[in-house]
């Protein structure tokens, strides 16, 4: 099967920013009452929708989830993503790559903020080949681990979603992906800001990378 769109996840698949982000939520959820380690942190939120959590976060803070609070902790993730957010290693000439192979169809599917997708594409230079296709799981009836932002990029593109690769580094959206009807591949460089290779084949993704560079010669060998 020839894949006529890729789909691109953005948060630890195109940018390495799961750890600035989460040093920031674990500094607010301090703030709170609610200590925990880094490590922690991640293994709660990573992959998720910080407010879809927020009767956990109530719990164990004591107090509710407010919109000023979710507006303060976006404000301090943007930014010290401005100050510290890299490219994933490899992705920006997969990026590029691909681009070029699939005569522009690709797209970036988050399940984060569009302010915050933005930021960081821009940050890293992806920005101008994703224009016109990003799209953000907070502005779609429900977020990852639902298919419906990679339903949404996909029409978009004009293709089925059968039709389509995910790129993706959790078991919340290697599930989104697969939900989809998409074929996905998991990106696993290893450490706790993605998730094991075991843990994506689990939840359906066909294969793992370990390495982005690695991408447009694994998708064009899996389409032979």
């Amino acid at each position: 099967m020839k894949f006529e769109a890729i789909l691109f996840d953005c948060d630890g698949v195109l940018v390495d920013s799961e750890t600035i982000t989460h040093q920031v939520l674990r500094k607010k959820l301090g703030e709170a009452g609610w200590q925990l380690s880094l490590d922690e942190c991640m293994r709660i939120f990573i992959g998720k929708m910080v407010r879809d959590e927020a009767a956990l976060i109530e719990r164990m803070t004591g107090q509710p989830l407010t919109d000023a609070w979710m507006n303060d902790f976006r404000a301090r993730r943007n930014e010290a993503l401005e100050r510290e957010l890299e490219a994933i290693p490899g992705a920006p000439a997969a990026v590029a790559t691909l681009h070029q192979a699939s005569g522009s169809r690709i797209a970036c599917a988050s399940g984060a903020d569009r302010p915050k997708i933005e930021l960081q594409l821009r940050k890293v230079g992806l920005f101008e080949l994703f224009a016109g296709r990003i799209f953000s799981g907070q502005e779609m009836a429900r977020s990852k681990p639902a298919p419906d932002v990679y339903l949404a990029a996909a029409a978009a593109l004009g293709v089925d979603p059968a039709h389509c690769a995910v790129i993706e580094d959790t078991p919340t959206g290697v599930t989104a992906g697969v939900a989809a009807g998409a074929t996905v591949f998991g990106f696993s460089p290893g450490g706790p800001d993605h998730g094991s290779a075991e843990q994506l084949r689990n939840a359906g993704a066909a294969a793992v990378i370990t390495d982005m560079a690695a991408l447009p010669a694994v998708l064009a060998a899996w389409q032979r």
